[in-house]
């Protein structure tokens, strides 16, 4: 995932910032709780695309 792309990406929903998850290809907004799904390198941020992340994911982030 390129660094200048990560750095100006935001989360669709409420245009907050994203975490990128390497491991799990994955971008992830903690205040929706939502993870954007990254295929083939290129980030999918569309929230019907995304998945629900649980109250303990979004606090193992923190």
């Amino acid at each position: 995932m390129d660094a200048r792309l990560l750095e100006i990406l935001v989360c669709p929903v409420c245009k907050g910032p994203l975490d990128y998850l390497k491991d799990k290809q994955e971008l992830v907004c903690k205040a929706d709780r939502l993870g954007f799904p990254i295929r083939d390198g290129i980030p999918v941020m569309l929230e019907d695309e995304a998945r629900g992340l649980s109250a303990e994911e979004v606090d193992a982030l923190r």
